[in-house]
């Protein structure tokens, strides 16, 4: 008994060690990114990524609740275009904006989580011409709480799921 006693003491001390050590070494700022070659014409694959409904056409988070409520305000393919949506506590509530558009090469957009926190985040779709195709990479930026600092390295292996599976869809619809 005082053996298991112990181990269990000696993990929640390398715990609280391992927390401490997070907050006050990971940088604040967070930075992911995932690129993936897709055989259309930049302009195919434009259609997909460079405007809000084409973009939930692809996106993950949102497949994440079948019964998600999406709402536009405007056509979503304007700076200032935005959609609002609402779902289940997997995907929260938030609305996206458009931020920047260069037709054919770059969407840049403000994201605002409503629930279940509160934050903000910026995302970015560049595409630049690879060979015969398109080179797309999406891109997040963040700016992470103390607590949220301790959970980075979880963070970094959701968002490779995540980005991986909608650059995989986006690819699957650009190549129709």
């Amino acid at each position: 008994m005082k053996t298991l006693l112990k181990i269990i003491g000696t993990i929640i001390v390398l715990i609280i060690i391992y927390a401490v050590i997070a907050m006050l070494a990971f940088s604040k700022d967070y930075h992911y990114e995932k690129s993936i070659v897709i055989n259309a014409p930049q302009e195919k694959v434009w259609s997909y990524a460079g405007n809000l409904k084409g973009y939930n056409q692809w996106d993950p988070f949102s497949k994440a609740d079948k019964n998600i409520v999406i709402t536009y305000s405007g056509n979503g393919d304007k700076v200032g275009d935005s959609y609002h949506w609402k779902g289940d506590k997997n995907v929260g509530e938030g609305e996206q904006s458009i931020t920047e558009l260069i037709p054919n090469q770059k969407m840049s957009t403000k994201l605002h989580f409503i629930k279940p926190f509160e934050g903000d985040m910026k995302a970015n779709f560049m595409l630049v011409p690879e060979g015969s195709g398109t080179k797309v990479t999406w891109m997040i930026d963040n700016e992470l709480t103390p607590m949220m600092k301790i959970m980075k390295p979880l963070m970094n292996g959701n968002m490779d799921k995540m980005f991986s599976q909608g650059l995989g869809d986006l690819k699957k619809l650009a190549e129709k």
